[in-house]
C-alpha cells in the first residue's frame, strides 16, 4: 500500500564496537523511539570503530562524543532530537529549565 504521509525521518546511531557501546546505543534507540513514536521512521544502529558515537540525520550530527567530549544526557539528547525533527513537541518534564547554580 503506497502512503501520501511524507516519509519520517530516520536517524541513525554510529558506535564503537571497539569500545562494546551497542548496549548504550540501543538503549538510546529504544529511549528515542519511545518519545517520538509518531515522529520517527526508524533508527539504525550502525557498528564503527576509533571511539565514535555519533546521532545523525542524514548529513547532520544530532551529537557527536568526538566534538562534545562526553556521552549525552538522555534528556538532552531528547531535546536535541526534538529541536532538529519535532521542534513543536512538548517533552514534558524534559522541557524543565534546570536551577540556575548560585
Amino acid at each position: 500500500m503506497i502512503s501520501d504521509a511524507p516519509a519520517r525521518p530516520i536517524l541513525q546511531i554510529e558506535y564503537c564496537r571497539q569500545c562494546r557501546w551497542m548496549l548504550r546505543a540501543a538503549w538510546m534507540a529504544q529511549e528515542l523511539l519511545t518519545t517520538f513514536e509518531d515522529e520517527l521512521g526508524g533508527i539504525t544502529l550502525m557498528p564503527g570503530t576509533g571511539g565514535i558515537f555519533e546521532v545523525r540525520h542524514g548529513a547532520a550530527v544530532i551529537w557527536s562524543r568526538k566534538e562534545e567530549g562526553r556521552f549525552p544526557d538522555i534528556t538532552e539528547l531528547k531535546q536535541r532530537v526534538r529541536d532538529h525533527i519535532a521542534p513543536d513537541k512538548p517533552l514534558g518534564h524534559a522541557d524543565r529549565k534546570r536551577p540556575a547554580d548560585p
